[in-house]
C-alpha cells in the first residue's frame, strides 16, 4: 500500500511533474501516451499533478468520428470516463508514481458528479489527495504537505484549487476561485502557520484557470508587431497585445483567457505570503512565467494531442530543495525534448495532433501518390517481362 505522506528524498531533493490538458477520450490519441511515458521515464518524478482537463468530459457520448452521439445514458458515460481516466493513470500506477489532480472547465461537462469522477481517480493506489473533509469547497480543493526526508517536518506545501464547474441545471460552466475557495485557502494557511511554530510554510499553488490579474503580464502592441496577438472578441475595438518583456519571458500564442469572476484570490495570497507561485494550464499554446505584484505567474502549455496545441505540446518540471524550500526551480520539457523531434516522432505527431489538418492531408497524398508511382513501376516490370 502507497505512503500517501509526500517526503523529500534521502538526496534532499522532491520533483513535481504537472501535466495540463491532458483532454483526451477513450478513444486515446496514442502519441500523447508515449510522450508523457517518456517523461516518466526521463524525469523519474516523486509526485505528478494533473492541472485540469484531465479528459474531454463533454465529448464522452460522441461517435469516434465526428459528434453525433452513440450513446445515450449516464451508466455508458461512466464507463467511458474510466476509460478515459484510465489511460492517464494506469502509467502511474504501473510505475508506482503518486499522482493528484484538479479539474478543468471540460471535465464535468458531463453528467458524472466530481464527487463521482474523484472516485475513480481514488480507485487507483498511487492517487493522493482529494481528501479534504471541510465540505464547503469542491472536491478538489486541498493541500497537500511534503515532509522532511525523515518524516517528521512539514517542509513545503501543494495548494489544489478548484476554478471551474459546469453547473448541470443551467448547463452553463462557470469559471472562477470560489468566495468560499478562497476563505478556505485563509483559514488553512493560517493553521499550516500556527502548526510551523508561526512559519509560513512556502507553497506551489495549482489551479485550472489564470487569475483575472494574469492578463497584467500584457502589454499592448502594433498588429504587425512578430509577437503580436489578437486579444478582442467579435464587435470590440481590434486590439493586439504580447508579453511584457520586463514582467514575464516565454511564449504568448494566444490571449490569456482567466477566470470571469474574481472573488479576491491575489489580495489574499499577498496577504498570507506563503504562495510562491500560481501554476495554470488551460491556454493550451502558452507557456510562460512572469511576475505581478510580488506573486510568480507560470503558465504551461497542453499535452494533448486531441486538441487545439503546437509543438509546445509537453510536460513542466519543478524541483525542490529541502534546505531551501523557497527556492524553486522550473523546466518545461516539450514533445520534441521528449524525443519527437526523430523522422517517425514527426510523423507520429502529424498523425496524431488536432491542428495538423494540412500535414494530414499531404501526408496521405504523398503515400497515395508513393503507392500508386511503386504500383505503375511494377506494372511496367511486368509488361516488360512480358514482352
Amino acid at each position: 500500500m502507497i505512503d500517501k505522506k509526500l517526503k523529500f528524498n534521502s538526496d534532499g531533493k522532491f520533483i513535481i511533474m504537472q501535466v495540463s490538458d491532458a483532454q483526451d477520450l477513450q478513444f486515446v490519441r496514442h502519441t500523447m501516451i508515449r510522450m508523457l511515458n517518456k517523461a516518466y521515464d526521463t524525469v523519474c518524478p516523486d509526485l505528478v499533478v494533473f492541472t485540469g482537463d484531465n479528459i474531454l468530459g463533454n465529448h464522452l457520448r460522441d461517435a469516434r468520428f465526428g459528434s453525433k452521439h452513440v450513446i445515450h445514458t449516464k451508466e455508458e458515460e461512466y464507463e467511458r470516463m474510466k476509460t478515459a481516466i484510465s489511460h492517464i493513470c494506469r502509467p502511474l500506477e504501473k510505475r508506482r508514481i503518486p499522482f493528484t489532480m484538479i479539474y478543468g472547465n471540460h471535465d464535468d461537462v458531463n453528467e458524472i458528479t466530481k464527487e463521482e469522477q474523484a472516485d475513480i481517480y481514488r480507485s487507483y493506489s498511487m492517487c493522493i489527495g482529494l481528501d479534504n473533509p471541510d465540505k464547503s469547497v469542491d472536491v478538489d480543493t486541498f493541500d497537500l504537505p511534503v515532509y522532511s526526508s525523515d518524516g517528521v517536518n512539514k517542509v513545503f506545501n501543494l495548494w489544489m484549487i478548484d476554478s471551474a464547474w459546469y453547473d448541470k441545471k443551467e448547463n452553463k460552466c462557470h469559471e472562477a476561485v470560489k468566495k468560499e475557495t478562497v476563505d478556505w485557502y485563509i483559514k488553512r494557511s493560517n493553521e499550516l502557520k500556527e502548526e510551523n511554530g508561526g512559519e509560513i510554510l512556502p507553497s506551489l499553488m495549482f489551479q485550472h484557470i489564470p487569475m483575472p490579474e494574469s492578463t497584467a503580464l500584457l502589454i499592448d502592441c502594433e498588429k504587425d508587431d512578430p509577437l503580436a496577438v489578437p486579444f478582442f472578441r467579435k464587435g470590440e475595438k481590434e486590439r493586439y497585445v504580447k508579453l511584457d518583456p520586463e514582467k514575464a519571458e516565454g511564449f504568448l500564442n494566444e490571449p490569456i483567457t482567466p477566470c470571469e469572476e474574481n472573488y479576491g484570490q491575489l489580495e489574499a495570497l499577498k496577504k498570507q505570503g506563503d504562495v510562491k507561485a500560481v501554476v495554470y494550464g488551460h491556454d493550451h499554446t502558452n507557456n510562460f512565467i512572469g511576475e505581478h505584484d510580488g506573486i510568480t505567474i507560470i503558465q504551461s502549455s497542453a499535452a494533448s494531442f486531441r486538441c487545439y496545441g503546437n509543438r509546445l505540446r509537453g510536460v513542466r518540471v519543478f524541483e525542490l530543495n529541502e534546505d531551501t524550500p523557497e527556492e524553486i526551480s522550473t523546466y518545461f520539457l516539450t514533445y520534441d525534448d521528449l524525443g519527437g523531434s526523430s523522422l517517425p516522432g514527426r510523423l507520429a505527431y502529424i498523425w496524431d495532433a488536432d491542428g495538423c489538418g494540412k500535414q494530414k492531408a499531404a501526408l496521405i497524398a504523398g503515400t497515395a501518390a508513393g503507392t500508386a508511382l511503386a504500383s505503375a513501376a511494377a506494372y511496367y516490370i511486368r509488361r516488360k517481362k512480358n514482352g
